[in-house]
């Protein structure tokens, strides 16, 4: 980071007193999360565990599923396929997939995430593979996978979003689809606070500093905001088709809180946004 965090820049709302929007260096960000990752696994999973499920696969806190979405395609068609999961987390995706005869492989940059995957694993008794790696360089061959996704993984946690898409675009198969889903870039603009008291906007769209948090030793976390037109250009600089931006809806019904995410906000701003892109097809032997 380029300095210690100001008092004067503390962010309301947020937890800790070295919390702050602020600029920070990359590859610093990326070390930082990959330590909080682990060192909150168990502590994350305690708590959002319930909603994700042991051998689920859900898009975002509005309780968007596969299942139903169909985004990566028919489930059917993808038996037999590889299918490449980065920022897994304890691998829910993956181990849903798997359980339906996909090749899905899981990758995440915490070694603490892939230890509760493989305990997840044994309670469940689906066997998943799982690769320690960091989403911006997987150690997979070019054109290996015939589909790539992460949900709510790798890209807001990373300060070279860019890189993450590039990957993808790399390992994709002729044809193959690219899906992600992100925070919502205009909650942004809001508190963390999904009531109707978090209505108000605090926060410019267009400020992509990071949020960060420090302590004595240096950042311990940071969380980064591109705008949907940032987002947007990511992906067609990777050299992919935007097929589609998804923006799920809070369901009916839906009594779930997470986070900033909630029933009462939810019916007004979105909070979850998937880009569905798709490698061009390239001639035989692609």
């Amino acid at each position: 980071m380029h300095g210690s965090v100001s008092p004067d820049s503390l962010t309301p709302g947020r937890s800790g007193p070295w919390a702050a929007y602020a600029d920070v260096d990359a590859e610093a960000a990326a070390r930082a999360n990959a330590a909080s990752w682990t060192r909150d696994a168990d502590d994350y999973l305690a708590e959002h565990g319930a909603v994700l499920g042991a051998a689920d696969f859900v898009w975002g806190p509005e309780g968007l599923r596969e299942e139903d979405a169909r985004l990566l395609g028919p489930v059917e068609d993808l038996r037999g396929s590889t299918v490449v999961e980065v920022g897994a987390g304890a691998a829910q995706c993956s181990r849903w997939l798997t359980a339906r005869g996909v090749r899905a492989i899981a990758t995440d940059v915490s070694e603490g995430m892939l230890a509760a995957a493989r305990s997840l694993d044994a309670a469940t008794g689906i066997r998943t593979p799982t690769l320690l790696a960091d989403a911006r360089s997987l150690p997979l061959p070019d054109r290996s996978a015939d589909a790539v996704f992460t949900s709510f993984g790798a890209i807001p946690f990373v300060g070279d979003a860019e890189r993450v898409h590039a990957e993808a675009a790399r390992v994709l198969r002729s044809g193959g689809l690219w899906v992600c889903s992100v925070t919502h870039p205009v909650r942004w603009m809001f508190p963390d606070d999904p009531t109707a008291e978090g209505m108000g906007v605090t926060r410019p769209y267009f400020d992509r500093r990071p949020y960060v948090e420090t302590d004595a030793a240096g950042v311990r976390y940071a969380e980064f905001h591109r705008t949907v037109g940032d987002h947007v250009r990511h992906v067609v600089s990777a050299g992919l088709d935007l097929v589609d931006i998804v923006e799920p809806e809070w369901p009916a019904g839906r009594d779930v809180t997470w986070g900033g995410w909630g029933p009462e906000r939810g019916a007004f701003v979105p909070g979850t946004m998937i880009l569905v892109a798709r490698r061009p097809v390239s001639g035989p032997g692609a």
